[in-house]
């Protein structure tokens, strides 16, 4: 059974990948922080990977802005549990509207 939304998880939007632009997907992963968080999110189950959790070489305001690029990008969704905000990366749905441009940047090389 799913926990009950907690007023910070209330205040999240989650943008459908069908409305998003190209440029607003390329502007989205064009960011390197952004690109190793999808990487790290792809590698996980979905939901089991904390935003907290991350080795980010930024602030947590800023680490907290990249999350909300790639949300509003179509890229992530994400859930509060208690304290945590949990991730799953929305591969299949962007695929439709982008097909290959998420294929490419998870296999990046660092």
């Amino acid at each position: 059974m799913p926990e009950p939304a907690t007023q910070r998880g209330r205040s999240l939007t989650h943008t459908d990948p069908a409305d998003v632009t190209l440029q607003d997907a390329l502007s989205a992963v064009a960011d390197p922080v952004r690109r190793s968080i999808l990487r790290e999110v792809a590698a996980e189950p979905d939901f089991t990977r904390a935003c907290g959790t991350f080795d980010l070489p930024v602030s947590k305001a800023t680490a907290s802005h990249h999350f909300a690029v790639l949300r509003a990008a179509g890229l992530l969704e994400q859930v509060d549990r208690g304290t945590r905000r949990y991730n799953r990366l929305r591969r299949e749905e962007f695929d439709v509207c982008f097909p290959g441009l998420l294929a490419l940047v998870l296999g990046e090389a660092d």
